[in-house]
């Protein structure tokens, strides 16, 4: 209980003082509650203030996890160009090494540039997930959603979230995504075969009753 309200108080004490002493301006506030909710929502999901500390190892050598395809793909959607791509070619790197952590870190940095882009929260989303090992976190969540309400008909935010969820095993949530991208992905599309492939899979799985995507 004790590091949960020295968790919370710390995040109080954070804002106060930089309201107070650092005078941020009122456009960044937002992004600046919003790292500390992330902050927040991580300790939420993977603070054992009780146990003892335990160095992670494997992620933070290995950069043989990083999906180029994924990552092609992304870029295709999103953030080839305009002020986002710089920040996710600088994450993608840092990501490719292993330190999914700091690929992270320096999306939070663009977004505190930039704290309306919607492709750099989906990035952010996306970074998450990688840390996690596939774990739609809390502030994974957030920032999906962040990407999508300043993007709502974009092609990108629904088709990464979906295919976290899908692979969160939350298939009836990625259906309910990728069914009218789908729809309104060009004819003859990889895109559209692609997500008219998942769409038809899922719908077996539901009509099977499995519970997850594999």
């Amino acid at each position: 209980m004790t590091g949960w309200l020295i968790a919370f108080g710390l995040a109080a004490l954070a804002f106060a003082a930089m309201l107070v002493i650092g005078r941020i301006p009122r456009s960044t506030r937002e992004i600046t509650a919003a790292a500390l909710l992330l902050g927040l929502a991580g300790y939420a999901w993977q603070g054992h203030p009780g146990l003892a500390g335990a160095p992670r190892k494997l992620a933070e050598t290995k950069g043989d996890a990083f999906d180029e395809k994924l990552a092609e793909r992304r870029r295709g959607l999103a953030e080839r160009f305009g002020p986002a791509a710089q920040w996710m070619m600088l994450s993608d790197g840092l990501a490719r090494q292993g330190k999914t952590k700091e690929a992270a870190n320096v999306l939070l940095s663009g977004l505190r540039a930039t704290p309306d882009d919607a492709n750099l929260w989906l990035g952010l989303g996306n970074a998450l997930v990688a840390h996690a090992d596939g774990v739609i976190s809390p502030g994974a969540d957030f920032a999906y959603r962040r990407a999508l309400v300043l993007d709502p008909e974009g092609p990108a935010p629904r088709y990464f979230y979906g295919l976290a969820l899908a692979r969160a095993g939350q298939i009836q949530a990625a259906r309910d995504l990728w069914a009218p991208l789908a729809a309104s992905a060009p004819a003859g599309s990889q895109v559209k075969a692609e997500l008219e492939a998942n769409i038809a899979r899922i719908d077996s799985m539901l009509a099977a009753g499995s519970p997850s995507a594999r």
